[in-house]
This record gives C-alpha cells, sequence and structure tokens, in this order.
C-alpha cells in the first residue's frame, strides 16, 4: 500500500486552512501545532501562525478547556479528576485548566455520578454484594470521580460497606 505524500503550503495557504480548521472545533495551541507541522512548516512559522490566531481569538486556550469541560462531563459524564487528567495531558496550563473546572455545576455533577451509578448497577451481574460494590466503585473511579462521592453515591442507592472479614464468605 503506497502512502500519498504529504502536501506541503506556504505559510499564507496554512493560515488560511488552519483559521478554517480552529473554526470549526474549539482547538488547543498543541494540536494546532501539530497540524501545521503536517502541513510541512518550520518552528517559527507555526509559531507566527499561532500567535496570530491568538490575537484574532480564533485560538484560546482559556475558551478551549471550559470547552472541553462542559463537553465531557456533560455528554460523556466524566468525574474531574479524569477531566483534569486529559487536560494536563493536552499540555494546558494550570490557570486554564482551573478555569475550565469552574464549568462544573455541583448538583449537575452529583446527579451525573448518580444516573451513571444506576445504570451501572442495573446492568451489574455480580450477585455477591462486596464483590459487586467494588466493580461499581472501579467503574466510577476509571470515570474519574471522587472516592468519597463515589461512596455517598453508593449508600444513597442502598449499598452500605460491608464488613471486610464477612464479606467474602460464601
Amino acid at each position: 500500500m503506497q502512502q500519498r505524500p504529504t502536501k506541503t503550503y506556504t505559510p499564507t495557504e496554512a493560515l488560511q486552512k488552519i483559521a478554517a480548521f480552529c473554526t470549526y472545533q474549539e482547538r488547543n495551541q498543541r494540536e494546532v501545532a501539530e497540524k501545521l507541522r503536517s502541513y510541512g512548516l518550520d518552528e517559527d512559522e507555526a509559531g507566527e501562525i499561532i500567535i496570530r490566531l491568538s490575537r484574532e481569538k480564533l485560538l484560546d486556550e482559556e475558551r478551549y478547556a471550559k470547552s472541553f469541560v462542559r463537553g465531557k462531563y456533560r455528554q460523556k459524564k466524566w468525574g474531574r479528576r479524569r477531566i483534569q487528567q486529559e487536560l494536563k495531558q493536552k499540555g494546558l496550563s494550570d490557570y486554564c485548566i482551573k478555569a475550565g473546572m469552574k464549568e462544573i455545576d455541583g448538583d449537575e455533577y452529583y446527579q451525573n455520578l448518580t444516573s451513571l451509578l444506576e445504570k451501572k448497577d442495573a446492568q451489574e451481574k455480580e450477585r455477591h454484594p462486596a464483590k459487586r460494590r467494588q466493580k461499581l466503585t472501579q467503574f466510577l473511579t476509571l470515570k474519574g470521580y471522587e472516592q468519597d462521592l463515589i461512596r455517598m453515591a453508593l449508600e444513597d442507592l442502598g449499598k452500605p460497606p460491608e464488613d471486610e472479614d464477612e464479606a467474602y464468605e460464601d
């Protein structure tokens, strides 16, 4: 299978393409820089374009963080820990991450957690109470929710912690 040669663009052509790329959806600087490199631009040319996009408000890290947080916690129902981890991996500053995290409404956040828990509880096949609780906790932890909130939601659902000594006796 042959690989298509990548097309290179002049800085002017690249600016037009990347402006459309940023207009379509919120982007962060790392994504834009990678895309510009794929257009065959060097670091200096890419840097100048990124500065221009920022000046023209087509590229805004804080706005990106807010949009990312809203999408992940409303659509995918991710928890704070996972959202923060993803934003760090994307190379956003602590300031932008904190600004983005302010988009989370506490009541809606807890409602997301409980609805995820109820849905997973209905699907879970494990019968043993302690093992079932452990599986539910693991699922919510992977989604990025905090342990104290998970514990509270499990208790609200009527799944109090078992006495560990008798939990695994069958």
